[in-house]
């Protein structure tokens, strides 16, 4: 496998070694819950070995001992059999709080035969809380105070007890010019002035879909102070405690000038990598390999991530597959991956360049632009072999279905009964082919009937503000089949019509010629995401319309 990534940083190479472990396991390895934490407060450190005979117990812990403090230790083990294969892994979970600040290292700890990986931790000033003022603290903070449109911006709300509470609730986030992707919880102690505190987070990656201004309302906070009960017939309830967090304002950027490309692409940070199922090099005509193009943004959603699109070469024919796409948590937020796969025949012998690839994106931290990209790669293709012959517009057939000498005649009788197979044949594929259309017909619920009429607008938005057309294809559908509950709805004829709507069915026709238009002009997905805003609100409010009037006018 072959990655390029848009620069080359310290930070980076973890992220690449990070990405690369989901592909290989390692058979030891360290993980932290966080990688930025204050003076006092407490971290989670789980060491895992997949090797049966890896003793966690027996781990060295002086070198961590230097500059951290081990607050509790505990071992689990799991074993899974799936297909008759067996795989054990135990994991040592330690509590551990810094002894002081600064660039702070996890080491190498030895694990039998292996040894973990460093891991850093930044640790920063210690927190500031009045230990005599407050007993509960509510506060809400984000990782920056400008981001870019689409671009990711992190909102914590975090909770601070020093006292027991029960009935602990935290408000919906509601945010209508963005879309909102909750993260996971963390939870952690933490020492103020020798007074012991327990904190919880509740983290959002907020991806804003309009430059401007953001506002981020306040949210609240409510529960019941914990009292101890004098008996079973004890019915007193501690005090009621709610707060309010203070509400925020954000600065979206707009899409910046000197970005040129047909994507925009806000991130931290863009890893571009190939990866073949076999060797490239030893290639004959008529034979095929995958080339598998995999993208992955930190700081975007899988779904604003562009198509790789491969350009066309003399002596290539490629065949693509379905993209993969996905989303992983990491410490800075959303981790955004697409792969797009393509079988490629070259369809004669000789010297036969691929292009290189290049993905433009903009660092959201440096605010300049820059490029990931795959170098060219020219592929050394060897003649066919002589059992078999090609033609360029199809894939070479084995050589056991190629002729090996003179064709006899063959009788009457031979063909006769070759017909009449092949006309059975036909009769009982058709047969089936009713069958299965008649009990499709009969209580069988299309899985898009099940999609939630807003998750499919959220995500046919995503697509229109990431310039995607095939994906807002796509999504455009599952939104008018879930909006209108008709699991008919499979094409985009079909869903403007249903819609009935002009500016819709305009908007579509661009849409088609885009995908499917010979010149295949650049397609933009502002005045379609327009035109699905506005659908969105006038069905939305004809829904509540009708409720109220069934509100209002109730009948007997």
């Amino acid at each position: 496998m072959m990655t390029h990534t848009g620069r080359l940083a310290p930070w980076a190479l973890v992220l690449l070694f990070t990405l690369a472990s989901g592909l290989a396991q390692a058979a030891v390895e360290a993980s932290v819950d966080r990688t930025r934490i204050a003076l006092g407060d407490s971290l989670q450190l789980v060491v895992s070995a997949t090797e049966d005979d890896e003793d966690l117990s027996s781990v060295n812990l002086d070198a961590l001992l230097r500059d951290w403090e081990v607050l509790s230790r505990s071992t689990r083990s799991n074993t899974t059999i799936v297909n008759g294969k067996r795989s054990h892994q135990r994991q040592l979970h330690m509590e551990i709080t810094p002894r002081r600040m600064g660039t702070l290292t996890i080491p190498a700890l030895q694990v039998g035969a292996r040894a973990t990986r460093e891991v850093v931790i930044e640790v920063g000033q210690p927190p500031k809380i009045d230990p005599g003022a407050e007993n509960v603290l509510f506060e809400a903070s984000v990782d920056r105070e400008t981001v870019y449109v689409q671009g990711q911006l992190i909102l914590t709300l975090r909770l601070q007890q020093a006292v027991n509470l029960d009935g602990r609730s935290i408000s919906d986030l509601e945010l209508p010019g963005a879309f909102v992707v909750p993260l996971e919880q963390k939870s952690f102690q933490r020492q103020v002035d020798g007074r012991p505190w327990l904190v919880h987070e509740v983290r959002y990656a907020i991806f804003p879909e309009q430059s401007g201004s953001l506002t981020i309302p306040a949210q609240s906070f409510s529960a019941r102070e914990s009292v101890p009960r004098r008996s079973v017939f004890d019915t007193n309830r501690g005090r009621l405690i709610r707060l309010y967090s203070e509400a925020l304002e954000i600065e979206v950027l707009p899409r910046p000038a000197e970005f040129t490309g047909n994507t925009w692409l806000p991130a931290r940070n863009i890893v571009l990598e190939e990866e073949w199922s076999a060797d490239p090099g030893p290639l004959r005509a008529g034979e095929s390999v995958t080339r598998s193009i995999r993208l992955r943004g930190e700081g975007l959603q899988g779904a604003q991530l562009p198509p790789v699109l491969l350009q066309p070469v003399d002596g290539i024919k490629h065949y693509p597959d379905q993209p993969s796409i996905s989303d992983t948590e990491i410490s800075s937020g959303l981790l955004g991956s697409r792969t797009d796969s393509v079988a490629i025949v070259p369809t004669r012998a000789g010297s036969i360049e691929l292009p290189a690839i290049e993905v433009p994106w903009w660092d959201t931290e440096a605010r300049v632009m820059r490029t990931a990209s795959i170098p060219a790669r020219t592929l050394q293709v060897a003649a066919a072999n002589s059992a078999s012959t090609y033609s360029p517009g199809d894939v070479a057939a084995p050589a056991s279905q190629q002729p090996t000498g003179p064709v006899q005649p063959e009788s009457p009788l031979l063909w006769q009964l070759l017909a009449l197979v092949c006309g059975l044949g036909w009769l009982l594929t058709a047969g089936l082919w009713w069958h299965s259309r008649r009990n499709s017909d009969v209580g069988v619920e299309e899985p898009i009937a099940r999609i939630s009429p807003r998750a499919a607008y959220k995500s046919l938005i995503a697509a229109c503000a990431a310039d995607q057309a095939q994906q807002a294809r796509r999504q455009l559908i599952l939104w008018v089949s879930a909006l209108c509950n008709d699991p008919g709805v499979t094409t985009l004829e079909q869903a403007s019509a249903v819609l009935a709507d002009e500016e819709l069915a305009t908007e579509l026709r661009a849409l088609e010629t885009a995908l499917y238009g010979q010149d295949h002009p650049a397609w933009r997905g502002d005045r379609l995401r327009a035109v699905v805003e506005r659908l969105q609100r006038q069905h939305t409010g004809g829904q509540r319309q009708r409720a109220e009037a069934l509100t209002l006018y109730p009948t007997a």
